[in-house]
């Protein structure tokens, strides 16, 4: 299984670089998680519980970081366990760029999944995780708009859709790495959900 997409943030290149990589952003961020957590250089683990359809089970999974150019981009491998709900395994790419209303983020996501939720109807999975994905966006926004109320301050509609405007906030130590790897693991879920 394969997606990808584009997000536009209000804030700037190095800001969603550091939110991303803090465990506390992640937690707050992830629904369903219970557990983020360092176990090593560039190696975490994750614990979230997760409902699809007629399944539910907690996922407990490890996280991967290689090829780690801050502020841009790096790579992720994930694999989570469910028991017999499933198993899933896979990787990101994720890439940040700067732009005049922040930054962009894009990411690429390989997935695969096993056990009862990859038997689950293409819909009911396609459906929870876009679902999972606007609600980690949602938060994740949320939250940057709490940390930096000026990149908030102004927004314009661009091609239908609300924007905000960075207006040149200043850096703080929010790990971006975190952000993403939260991120690729709900889409990864998501997809291997399917």
């Amino acid at each position: 299984m394969d997606m990808q997409a584009n997000r536009q943030l209000a804030v700037t290149q190095q800001q969603a670089w550091e939110a991303l990589n803090d465990p506390v952003v992640l937690k707050a961020c992830i629904p369903g998680c219970d557990k983020v957590e360092a176990t090593g250089e560039n190696q975490y683990a994750i614990g979230l519980a997760l409902k699809i359809g007629p399944v539910a089970a907690k996922f407990a999974g490890k996280i991967n970081l290689s090829d780690i150019k801050p502020p841009n981009s790096y790579n992720i491998a994930f694999e989570g366990q469910g028991g017999v709900a499933g198993f899933g395994k896979g990787n990101a790419q994720v890439t940040l760029t700067p732009n005049d209303a922040g930054c962009d983020l894009a990411y690429v996501v390989h997935a695969s999944v096993g056990g009862k939720v990859a038997q689950l109807g293409q819909r009911l999975i396609d459906g929870a995780a876009k679902s999972m994905a606007e609600d980690f966006f949602k938060r994740f926004d949320d939250e940057m708009q709490r940390r930096f109320p000026e990149a908030y301050a102004s927004k314009v509609i661009a091609g239908g859709q609300e924007v905000a405007l960075a207006k040149g906030t200043k850096g703080s130590k929010i790990p971006v790495w975190v952000w993403i790897a939260g991120v690729v693991v709900v889409l990864a879920l998501i997809w291997w959900l399917r």
